[in-house]
């Protein structure tokens, strides 16, 4: 049976959207961070691995983009999953006083949180802050995670709904040794770069893009976590990286760069 890393405990919404992803059968495989599930498939424990890569209301997730900068691993495809926040407890919403999540989780409900005076707790997982009450047994004590976790670790969902946006979607990345050599009428390519530190450089990567007519549809900047002060750029652009004009941009621009890493290129996947 084939198998699927991903960071968290069973009932994560990184396993949901594996699920929705692939409609093969397959084995899911939790691990305790975003390196070790690429880690899993690097080392041939998965066929694939999965990562949430931005959200619709709290943006990139920092430390993916960082763990799939030091991966070797291809992207294969993308999927977005509606995320839907519960607050999860064995005690009445009068009696909670605390609530436990993923530091995303916590920021997509800052609203609900606030308004009821939560103190909160940064978690590793959503599903895994659902353990962390169940084990504690505290009725003042609650969780902020999916209705699957809910159901799969047999605590009550005191409140749906509780994020502070109802449009709130997930982006996820699929990784594996292989790449996606398949074109189609719809192919989106992630790269992630950085360039020199001196006036210009940036502009100069971005002018080869608009003068070859290439669109880009996300560019954001990361820490370089070895040198300060220094960033790596992570681009999502429009078309597969073995188009004759994406091929050739790409050519030119790795001559300006520090360093120039194609995550991969696959089927742009719709919100649904």
């Amino acid at each position: 049976m084939t198998k699927i890393s991903f960071q968290g405990e069973h009932g994560a919404y990184s396993e949901s959207a594996a699920r929705k992803f692939s409609n093969d059968e397959f084995e899911t495989i939790p691990c305790n961070t975003f390196e070790d599930a690429l880690k899993n498939t690097e080392s041939g424990g998965s066929k694939f691995s999965i990562l949430p890569v931005e959200n619709s209301i709290e943006g990139t997730v920092g430390q993916s983009i960082d763990a799939i900068a030091n991966s070797e691993l291809n992207s294969i495809g993308e999927t977005y999953l509606k995320i839907e926040h519960c607050l999860i407890s064995t005690g009445e919403l009068g009696e909670i006083d605390t609530v436990y999540s993923h530091p995303q989780a916590l920021g997509q409900c800052s609203e609900f949180i606030k308004n009821n005076n939560f103190k909160t707790v940064p978690t590793y997982d959503t599903a895994g802050s659902v353990k962390i009450i169940k084990e504690l047994g505290k009725k003042n004590c609650a969780s902020i995670a999916s209705n699957y976790a809910s159901s799969l670790y047999d605590v009550p969902i005191i409140k749906q709904g509780i994020e502070n946006n109802s449009n709130n979607y997930t982006r996820f990345l699929i990784f594996s040794k292989d790449k996606n050599l398949t074109k189609g009428k719809n192919d989106k390519t992630s790269i992630i770069f950085s360039v020199k530190h001196e006036p210009g450089a940036l502009y100069q990567i971005l002018k080869e893009f608009h003068e070859n007519d290439i669109n880009l549809t996300k560019i954001e900047s990361r820490p370089n976590k070895n040198t300060n002060w220094e960033y790596n750029f992570f681009v999502d652009l429009l078309g597969h990286e073995e188009d004759t004009k994406i091929n050739s941009v790409l050519e030119k621009i790795v001559q300006e760069t520090l360093f120039l890493k194609v995550i991969g290129s696959y089927a742009s996947a719709n919100l649904d």
